[in-house]
């Protein structure tokens, strides 16, 4: 692949990337390589569509290195990133409302019994994740308290460092039921680790698309819905609104009673200010989930994220992931596939998951698949607010049994 790049790279043709559905912004032996997805379609099918079939391809481009525009602004962000805890206990300021424990590695090692392959939670572009617990023994005058330690993957990583400190600074000042609780974090030597509280389910990803569990109730997915709108509103209400930017089932974790909470702020951004409506930057997050005038334009703004909750909201009415290549060519994006049938009364309950086998309340279904259609309209002012998405599903919950035979990811 390596080689396949460079050569690309001196013939100046366009370059192939495979990232597993993510777009990404890197740079490869000094030349800025850039998502371009205006190109997605039209270089596949005569470039790479065997690897296609297998995988989602990213499109990116060369841009010659005399020929750069000038930086956005979030490149700007961090001139000179932290190297130890005091760097980044400065870099925090005042602005951290949440102590955060300073952990060193060998302090990890203790935690999570030397990384043991047993305790793996997952793994990603970013490294992987331990469950670990923190005792008296590891870190004196803390109560006993079960963990999931994030081990980023230092230059490998497709989040790098900007990104660990991203979710340091905004988890660090951020806090709501709904957010992932950061413990603390580890930045020694190489390392840069983060140790949030443990989420016994996992993700809503891992819970809602298993083949192992009991599919997820009616009543579950409207619970986990919204608290997720309600973590969503949060940020973009903040003091300082944030974008979070990455929403998508894999990102929303769930504890033993199915409360969900929003975790991996990497690619969360801060909202425009002033008279500014929108911001501009690269264009990063999961295709499938990121919204279309995004990825068009560069342009983010706290609707961005109400697509991708609309996409969320579809996959639990239907059932069905955001893409799948599995499924018949005019089916493999579920909006495309789903929104001219959510339009239609008739035709909708066709496309309602079918494990539900029928249980649950026809108006429910019709007022979310209404919300779903709402929340992806093209046209971003017309799409609704995060905190109208609240109001709209509060009415929507209804008592629910956690499944007895859905076990927690341990």
């Amino acid at each position: 692949m390596q080689n396949q790049i460079q050569t690309s790279l001196k013939k100046g043709n366009y370059v192939f990337m495979i990232d597993f559905g993510h777009l990404i912004f890197l740079r490869f032996n000094g030349y800025l390589l850039e998502t371009c997805p205006s190109f997605f379609l039209i270089r596949y099918s005569n470039a790479c569509k065997k690897l296609f079939d297998m995988v989602m391809h990213i499109v990116i481009i060369l841009e010659s290195p005399k020929d750069r525009s000038p930086p956005l602004e979030e490149e700007k962000i961090f001139t000179k990133l932290p190297s130890n805890p005091k760097e980044v206990e400065d870099l925090l300021g005042d602005s951290a409302s949440n102590l955060l424990i300073a952990f060193s590695f060998n302090e990890l090692k203790i935690i999570t019994e030397d990384f043991k392959q047993e305790h793996v939670l997952g793994g990603g572009g970013f490294g992987s994740v331990y469950k670990g617990i923190v005792t008296k023994d590891s870190r004196a005058g803390i109560e006993p308290l079960h963990v999931a330690v994030k081990v980023h993957a230092g230059d490998t990583s497709f989040q790098g460092h900007r990104e660990w400190l991203a979710e340091v600074i905004f988890l660090g000042k951020l806090s709501h039921p709904n957010l992932v609780k950061l413990i603390g974090y580890c930045c020694e030597d190489e390392h840069r680790v983060l140790i949030y509280e443990y989420m016994s389910r996992g993700s809503v990803e891992s819970n809602f698309f298993s083949r192992l569990l009991v599919p997820l109730p009616w009543s579950i997915r409207m619970k986990i819905l919204l608290g997720a709108a309600r973590g969503l509103a949060f940020l973009h209400e903040a003091e300082k609104p944030v974008i979070y930017r990455d929403f998508k089932t894999s990102n929303i974790l769930l504890d033993q009673d199915y409360n969900p909470k929003l975790s991996d702020f990497g690619l969360a951004k801060d909202g425009p200010v002033g008279d500014k409506s929108y911001v501009s930057t690269r264009i990063m997050g999961t295709y499938g989930y990121a919204a279309p005038e995004y990825l068009n334009t560069g342009r983010l703004t706290s609707r961005s994220d109400v697509y991708s909750f609309g996409v969320v909201l579809l996959e639990m009415l239907t059932g069905r992931k955001s893409l799948d290549k599995s499924l018949p060519p005019l089916e493999q994006n579920l909006t495309e596939w789903a929104l001219p049938l959510i339009k239609e009364k008739k035709r909708l309950l066709d496309i309602v998951d079918p494990r539900l086998e029928g249980d649950y309340p026809v108006r429910s279904v019709h007022k979310a698949a209404i919300l779903a259609y709402h929340c992806l309209n093209h046209n971003p002012k017309a799409r609704p607010l995060m905190r109208d998405v609240v109001d709209c599903l509060e009415p929507l919950q209804m008592p629910h049994d956690v499944p007895t035979t859905a076990s927690s990811e341990l």
